[in-house]
């Protein structure tokens, strides 16, 4: 069972991280997976009443590896702690199948009460970026991915995205364009993304492009309504239709859409 936990662990690190070349270099110069390897018998220790072994176990992994897991927390299969340096996961926290946790990731909790729920909880497939704080008793769904630095204190839905600092949801969209699809479909084939963070992914960003598509359009809705008003007026053939025309009625447009989106 040891060994094979350990194969499945080597194997997902070839898949998801370029730089790895070969099983042996994993074993050997991997701390997220010799963290991981060390925390199961910590956990061993601290669920069958040795629970100052379990935390001398876990404080031994914390000065070899750089990663503190408390031997109290819930790692599920095929995680992949990347780098790992300065993580932190607690006591309460339970870490689903197949995520991945880059470095500097907190998964702390926000309460005192003893004996509470005070860390959070990661389904399956959910991805952390760098330096990235989740924190407090609440579930971050299958799935989802939790940008680099962002600040998450509230459920996040699978699927969903959270960046930001306090971080911003923004739930998966039913309809991509071309490109995003491509993008997923590269993702899912590597079985991750990087830091977790994808292109447009940014709920204000994509708020912003929206509001200058909003605009754009009303650009282009006005300057047709006044091309029509100038052409009735002209067909009119009088002072008081050509009068009728505004000095700064705008028969061009001006609005650049695409240079603001560019600044965005």
């Amino acid at each position: 069972m040891l060994f094979a936990r350990l194969r499945e662990n080597v194997a997902c690190i070839l898949e998801r991280d370029p730089a790895a070349r070969t099983a042996w270099e994993v074993l050997t110069c991997y701390p997220g997976l010799h963290a991981l390897t060390m925390h199961r018998g910590a956990h061993w220790c601290w669920t069958h009443g040795l629970k100052w072994l379990g935390r001398w176990i876990s404080q031994w992994s914390r000065f070899f590896t750089g990663i503190e897991i408390h031997p109290g927390a819930q790692i599920g299969r095929r995680v992949f702690i990347d780098h790992g340096m300065g993580v932190v996961v607690g006591e309460t926290a339970v870490v689903g199948d197949d995520c991945t946790i880059y470095q500097g990731v907190t998964l702390g909790g926000t309460s005192l009460s003893k004996g509470a729920k005070r860390h959070p909880t990661l389904g399956k497939g959910v991805i952390v970026g760098a330096n990235a704080q989740v924190l407090g008793g609440f579930t971050v769904g299958d799935g989802a991915r939790v940008g680099s630095n962002a600040v998450v204190t509230k459920e996040v839905p699978p699927g969903a995205t959270a960046v930001g600092n306090p971080a911003r949801i923004i739930v998966k969209q039913t309809e991509v364009d071309e490109k995003q699809a491509e993008r997923e479909a590269v993702a899912a084939r590597m079985g991750f993304s990087a830091y977790g963070v994808t292109v447009g992914d940014d709920p204000l960003s994509q708020a912003l492009r929206g509001l200058i598509d909003h605009a754009a359009g009303h650009e282009h809705q006005i300057t047709q309504l006044w091309c029509a008003i100038e052409k009735l007026a002209d067909c009119a053939q009088t002072q008081a239709g050509r009068d009728c025309m505004p000095d700064d009625a705008q028969t061009t447009e001006r609005f650049d859409a695409d240079e603001l989106n560019k600044l965005v």
